[in-house]
């Protein structure tokens, strides 16, 4: 990782264009000879170890500026080093001329995001809330603006922060359980372990959440096929969709990963996601389908509850339905017509559980244009004609966090499955260590000098 503060660096923070004040940044050692060598009037003789303000005049070599002054030393800084910002007529011409009057006084030119890199770097902030900068800086409306206010003030680094000190005090019993044989004192007993596992579990659930929450109303609407196992869900996946890549079988609980694609409404791109039937499972990857579904579930601005035409154990249906969210709206999906006797209509017991219904058949393509239109009117989207394609940094980066989680996730499962198989406690450890790293490349502390170049080369100058 580059050592931070290698030069002061200089550049325009207000927007390109004109207004009525524009903002010249400055950090590093030689903010403070910057000002004394450029700014005309009252200077004390040694600037004050706390903020303050003072109006002056900035001398560009060809007239004088009024100026004003903000001084933040550091380390109480952003970026935690010496930092000057210069707030001057907000006329382009005289911010470049001003700017590069300081460059010519020894100032380097800020790289992209250098300033917010500087922080990060100086331990200021870590790598999700100098995302979440990006992502409110790009912001083009109140929904990102929350959805990236969330992550600048530290919303998923104050979850994984316990979590990581969850997952360091599993490992440390694990080692310190090396020196002991099962039958001495000292050695864990499997109860601590088993509480640890569990409270990082529900650590690593509650920042999948909380991910998914953060993001959930923006860019393209989101909708989930859920439904029991074998209700039809995977065969119209891959019907609505492009790709199509479900598989399809007669036995119970073949969807297990969470598969998305584009669903296209009324001209609007939407994800649509299959996944895992609902189903009461305990333990081994079943119980992580479960975990896996039921967070797409909550996300989901539509479901579309899918219901086997030809199934007779109707209370059965109904004690499903209870376990949908209540948040989202939900189609009910009268699915495989062809193959029932009783007709395309579902009872009026399970259309009252829903906001909407229509009966289809993947296989014969029945009530699918019924299905799109139904979707479209719940979603909001019919009449429109534009695409929903913005956040696209947001996107990018919950995908990021969202893919370490998972995996980080992945690695616990792991690691709890070899204490349960008798596997050495050393082993245990590497796995959790494991998980620890994936946990680390969200904050930043292990993230490639490459990723972190792409994260930062995103962001504007000046910032």
């Amino acid at each position: 990782m580059r050592s931070a503060g290698a030069h002061t660096i200089a550049a325009i923070s207000t927007p390109p264009g004109g207004g009525e004040r524009g903002v010249i940044r400055v950090s590093g050692g030689a903010a403070e000879d910057l000002v004394r060598a450029h700014v005309r009037g009252a200077l004390p003789d040694a600037f004050p170890a706390r903020r303050c303000c003072f109006r002056a005049d900035f001398s560009d070599g060809v007239g004088e500026l009024a100026t004003l002054v903000l001084w933040m030393p550091g380390p109480r800084s952003f970026t935690r080093e010496d930092v000057a910002e210069f707030h001057l007529p907000g006329s382009p011409p005289l911010l470049a001329r001003a700017l590069d009057r300081l460059l010519h006084s020894g100032a380097k030119l800020a790289e992209p995001g250098e300033f917010t890199r500087r922080a990060f770097e100086s331990g200021r902030i870590d790598l999700t809330q100098a995302e979440g900068v990006l992502e409110l800086v790009e912001a083009a409306n109140e929904n990102e603006r929350r959805a990236a206010v969330a992550l600048l003030t530290g919303g998923l680094a104050d979850r994984l922060r316990p979590l990581r000190e969850t997952l360091d005090d599993l490992r440390a019993l694990c080692e310190a359980s090396l020196d002991f044989d099962s039958e001495d004192t000292g050695a864990v007993p499997e109860a601590e372990l088993f509480e640890g596992f569990c409270a990082a579990m529900s650590g690593l659930r509650e920042a999948l959440s909380f991910e998914l929450a953060r993001v959930a109303t923006l860019g393209r609407p989101r909708v989930v096929l859920a439904g029991a196992p074998n209700a039809g869900k995977s065969s119209l996946f891959n019907r609505l969709t492009v790709e199509g890549r479900a598989l399809v079988t007669e036995l119970r609980g073949t969807t297990r990963d969470v598969l998305e694609s584009v669903w296209t409404l009324a001209d609007v791109e939407c994800e649509l996601a299959d996944v895992a039937g609902l189903d009461a499972v305990q333990g081994g990857p079943d119980e992580r389908a479960q975990e896996l579904s039921r967070d797409r579930r909550e996300a989901a601005d539509l479901l579309l509850w899918v219901v086997d035409s030809t199934r007779r154990d109707l209370d059965q249906v109904v004690r499903e339905a209870d376990e949908l969210p209540a948040g989202a709206a939900r189609l009910l999906v009268w699915s495989q017509i062809d193959r029932s006797a009783v007709g395309s209509a579902p009872p009026d017991s399970l259309i009252g559980l829903a906001d909407g219904w229509c009966g289809v058949s993947a296989v014969e393509d029945l009530g699918l244009s019924e299905l799109a239109a139904g979707a479209a009117e719940l979603l909001g989207l019919s009449g429109h004609a534009s695409s929903l394609d913005g956040a696209g940094v947001t996107r990018e980066l919950s995908l990021r966090h969202r893919a370490s989680l998972e995996q980080a996730h992945r690695e616990l499962e792991a690691a709890r499955a070899a204490v349960d198989s008798g596997r050495a406690l050393e082993f245990v450890a590497e796995i959790l260590r494991s998980a620890s790293e994936a946990l680390d490349g969200i904050s930043g502390s292990t993230t490639p000098e490459d990723v972190l170049d792409r994260i930062f080369s995103r962001f504007c100058l000046g910032k």
